[in-house]
């Protein structure tokens, strides 16, 4: 009989699908890593899960201990989940921008989840970040995972995503596509891709009102270019150790308008039924096709399921509250 002992031993191993409808102006073959089959639904179950074992193995968690984490939901589930299987508690720290999909699902699968207000500085008392740090501080037997800064972040990456990718190629793939917010996902993927073959190109998909793109371009850290915006899961307003620049070839932004339009599309025109950042990197991908030509083997990550964004990208009023769409 064949069969996985738990929940966590079916992370991974994630389809290739080609883009069909969306790409058909782009002169490349373009591929879909399609990260919603991993059992939380989302990519972060591969790093959350060994963010926890690395932290087991040096003594930082406990047995019985307590899980401490911000995060935009997707890391809160990949975490919860080991937490039921381990059996550590949970507590998510999520911001109020998030969706409430997102929230449901957290304290569906046992996380005690504490909402914090976006438009706080990061320093602020009251942003998800210091509130997760003192909640750490505060609690016994506890540990504050710090995606942003954790090396096993990047590392879940480099030893599954970027083989998988790889192999699944036939080491074919030119360029590397996705959003970026922790820097785990790009980071990881692209340092093995880069090991295998140098010439490949990877690109980071970012937003307005993060600080990512100039920074890389700049090395200048511009408070200008940080402001609230609408899109989940990729930007941020502060340079976590994950993010490689000397990996990332570049950057493009893109709008949350088109991030919200395009997830819609996803799902109209291609039957992928994803979450908002996989909007914004289909839409990054279009405004990147002139990197790209016929013989180029594109792979773009999708990161989440669309069901945490019913209430938003695919519900109509939510998009015309936010002058998306007109009728």
């Amino acid at each position: 009989m064949k069969y996985a002992e738990n929940i966590l031993e079916t992370i991974g191993n994630t389809p290739l699908v080609k883009m069909n409808k969306i790409v058909k102006d782009i002169d490349a073959l373009v591929l879909a890593k399609y990260e919603t089959f991993n059992p939380g639904n989302s990519v972060k179950d591969r790093m959350a899960v060994k963010m926890i074992e690395v932290a087991e193995k040096e003594g930082k968690l406990k047995p019985g201990g307590t899980i401490i984490e911000g995060t935009s939901g997707n890391t809160g589930m990949g975490l919860a989940l080991a937490a039921v299987v381990k059996g550590y508690k949970m507590i998510c720290v999520i911001s109020d921008k998030q969706s409430k999909e997102k929230i449901d699902i957290l304290r569906a699968v046992g996380s005690e989840v504490i909402v914090c207000p976006t438009e706080v500085e990061p320093e602020d008392p009251r942003s998800y970040y210091s509130v997760s740090k003192r909640l750490a501080e505060e609690t016994p037997n506890s540990w504050y995972v710090n995606q942003y800064d954790n090396p096993a972040n990047a590392l879940a990456h480099y030893e599954s995503t970027g083989p998988e990718i790889w192999a699944q190629t036939d080491g074919k793939i030119t360029h590397f596509v996705v959003g970026v917010g922790t820097g785990g996902t790009i980071s990881g993927v692209g340092k093995y891709l880069k090991e295998k073959n140098p010439n490949i190109k990877v690109w980071g998909i970012d937003t307005y009102g993060s600080v990512f793109k100039k920074y890389h371009e700049t090395g200048i850290f511009d408070e200008k270019e940080i402001y609230p915006y609408i899109t989940e899961g990729i930007g941020e307003d502060i340079l976590p150790e994950n993010v490689d620049f000397d990996i990332i070839d570049g950057f493009t932004k893109v709008t949350d308008k088109d991030a919200a339009i395009y997830t819609r599309k996803l799902a109209l025109e291609e039957g992928f039924f994803l979450g908002n950042s996989a909007g914004a990197a289909a839409k990054g991908l279009l405004q990147l096709k002139k990197h790209f030509t016929k013989d180029d083997v594109v792979v773009v990550l999708f990161h989440d399921h669309g069901s945490r964004y019913v209430g938003k990208m695919f519900n109509d009023d939510w998009m015309k509250k936010q002058g998306f769409i007109d009728k």
